[in-house]
C-alpha cells in the first residue's frame, strides 16, 4: 500500500478521521504488577512500625537510666532564710465589732477600702434597731421606777408625820394620868384606883406605839430602799443600750487610710479561694475585727517560715525585704520577733515579725513581700545542692558514683540552707546523686514490666 499523499487542510475543509484498522486480537492484561506493587507497600509499612515499636520499647529504657548528678564543691557559702510574708502596721488600730448581748450584728455603713480617713471619722456602723427598743424600754422601766419611788418616799414622810401625831398624843397622854395619880390622896379609893389604871394604860400605850414606829420606819425605809434598787436596775440598763448604741459606731482614733478585712463568717466558702471582705449587709459575730487603721509611720512585715530554719535565726538580724508590688523599691529591716510553731507534723512554721527600717509612702497594708535573712556565711568549706543529701534510719549520706553504679556515703552536716548544704565527709570534685537511684531503678522497673505487655 502506498504512503497517503500530504497536503494543506484549505480553509473551510474537513477531514476526516482515517479509518481504525483492527486487527482482530485484545491487548493483554498484567494484574500481577498490581499485586506487586500492593505487596512492597505492605512490607514498608510493617518495616516503619517494626521499627517504631523498637524505637518505643528503647526510648524509656533509656530514659529510665539516667541520673542525674553533680559533683561537690569547695567555697563560701551563704547560709539564708527566705520566706514571703505580708506588710502591716506595726502599732495598727483594729477596729472589731462590739460585744453587745447579740449574736450577730450587721453593717449598715462601711467606709471604702483604701479611703484616707483622720482621727475621729466613722469608719463602720452596725444596726441599732434591737439597741434603741432595749433603751427606750429602759427608759421607760427608769420612769416607772422613779414615780414609784417618789411615791414611796411621799407615802413614808406622811405615815411619819402621822406617827409622830400619834406619838405627841400618847405622851400628852401619859403626862396628864401621871397628873391625875397625883390627885389620889384627895379621891376616893375607887377613883384613884382608876386612875392608877389609866395611867399604866398610857404607859403600855406609848410603848406599843413606839415600838410600831420603829417597826414602821424599818418598813418605810425598806420600800424605799426597793424602789431606789429598781431605779438604779432602770439607769444601768438605760446605760447600757446608750454605750451599746455609741459602741455600734467604729471611730478611727488615728489618721490613715482603711483596710477592711476578710469576712471569715461567709457562708459556702470554697476551699483555696481568697476570702471575700466585709461589705455593707453582711453579718458579723461580736469581737471580730471588720476594719483596720494601718500605722503609716511603722511598718512591720509578717513572715511565714519553716521549722527546719528555726535553729538559724535571732531577733536582730538584718532582713532584705523586696515588695512585689513595688519592684524597684528595695527595704531593710531587722528581724523582730520569732513566734511560736504551729501546723501539722509534716507541715510545721512559725511566723516571724521583721521592723522595716525606713518606711516609705507607697507601702500598703497587706502588700506581698519577699524577704531574705542573712544567718552566716561559712569560708571555704565543702558544700553540694541540698537535693543530693538524703535523710534515713537517723543517717545523712549522699549518693556517691563508683564507676556505672553509685554507692551512699555517710557525711555531717555542717550547716544548711534551704539550696545548699555545708558538709564534711566527702572529698572536692566527687560526683554524687541529685536523686536516689533506688528511686530511678524502680521507675525503670515499672517501666520494663509495663512494656512486658506488648508483643516481641
Amino acid at each position: 500500500m502506498s504512503a497517503p499523499i500530504l497536503r494543506p487542510r484549505e480553509s473551510g475543509e474537513v477531514i476526516a478521521a482515517p479509518p481504525v484498522v483492527s486487527t482482530g486480537r485484545a491487548r493483554p492484561r498484567r494484574p500481577w504488577r498490581m499485586l506487586a506493587w500492593l505487596a512492597a507497600s505492605a512490607l514498608v509499612i510493617g518495616l516503619a512500625a517494626w521499627g517504631a515499636l523498637l524505637l518505643y520499647r528503647a526510648l524509656p529504657a533509656s530514659q529510665g537510666a539516667v541520673v542525674p548528678t553533680t559533683v561537690v564543691r569547695r567555697g563560701d557559702v551563704t547560709i539564708t532564710v527566705t520566706a514571703r510574708g505580708r506588710l502591716q502596721g506595726g502599732n495598727s488600730e483594729m477596729l472589731t465589732a462590739p460585744t453587745s448581748g447579740v449574736n450577730e450584728l450587721h453593717i449598715t455603713f462601711l467606709r471604702k477600702e483604701g479611703e484616707p480617713v483622720k482621727a475621729g471619722d466613722v469608719i463602720a456602723e452596725f444596726d441599732k434597731t434591737e439597741q434603741d427598743y432595749k433603751l427606750r424600754e429602759a427608759e421607760a422601766d427608769l420612769a416607772e421606777a422613779e414615780a414609784h419611788l417618789k411615791q414611796a418616799q411621799a407615802e413614808s414622810e406622811a405615815q411619819q408625820e402621822e406617827d409622830r401625831y400619834a406619838l405627841l398624843k400618847a405622851q400628852a397622854d401619859l403626862k396628864q394620868a401621871e397628873l391625875d395619880v397625883r390627885k389620889n390622896r384627895l379621891l376616893s379609893t375607887i377613883a384613884a384606883r382608876q386612875n392608877e389604871l389609866a395611867l399604866e394604860s398610857a404607859r403600855d400605850q406609848l410603848r406599843e406605839l413606839q415600838n410600831d414606829l420603829a417597826n414602821r420606819k424599818a418598813t418605810n425605809a425598806a420600800g424605799i430602799a426597793i424602789q431606789e434598787a429598781a431605779r438604779s436596775k432602770a439607769q444601768v440598763q438605760a446605760a447600757t443600750a446608750r454605750k451599746n448604741i455609741e459602741n455600734m459606731t467604729l471611730r478611727a482614733k488615728n489618721s490613715g487610710y482603711v483596710a477592711i478585712m476578710q469576712n471569715t463568717n461567709t457562708n459556702g466558702f470554697i476551699w483555696g479561694q481568697m476570702l471575700p471582705i466585709f461589705q455593707i449587709g453582711d453579718s458579723v459575730r461580736p469581737g471580730m475585727a471588720v476594719a483596720q487603721i494601718p500605722d503609716m509611720h511603722d511598718w512591720e512585715v509578717s513572715a511565714t517560715i519553716g521549722e527546719l530554719d528555726r535553729g538559724h535565726l535571732a531577733v536582730g538580724q538584718k532582713v532584705n525585704i523586696a515588695v512585689v508590688a513595688l519592684p524597684d523599691r528595695k527595704l531593710s529591716g531587722e528581724l523582730k520577733e520569732v513566734g511560736g510553731t504551729t501546723g501539722p507534723p509534716w507541715n510545721r512554721q512559725f511566723e516571724a515579725k521583721v521592723r522595716i527600717d525606713h518606711a516609705t509612702p507607697e507601702l500598703r497594708h497587706g502588700m506581698t513581700t519577699n524577704t531574705t535573712i542573712t544567718t552566716d556565711v561559712l569560708k571555704n568549706v565543702l558544700w553540694a545542692p541540698a537535693q543530693a543529701i538524703f535523710d534515713s534510719d537517723g543517717r545523712t549520706f549522699a549518693y556517691v558514683k563508683a564507676g556505672v553504679s553509685f554507692v551512699p556515703a555517710d557525711i555531717k552536716m555542717l550547716r544548711r540552707s534551704e539550696s545548699q548544704v555545708a558538709l564534711t565527709g566527702l572529698s572536692e570534685g566527687q560526683v554524687i546523686a541529685l536523686t536516689s537511684p533506688e528511686q530511678v531503678k524502680s521507675q525503670k522497673a515499672a517501666s520494663g514490666g509495663a512494656m512486658k505487655a506488648l508483643p516481641r
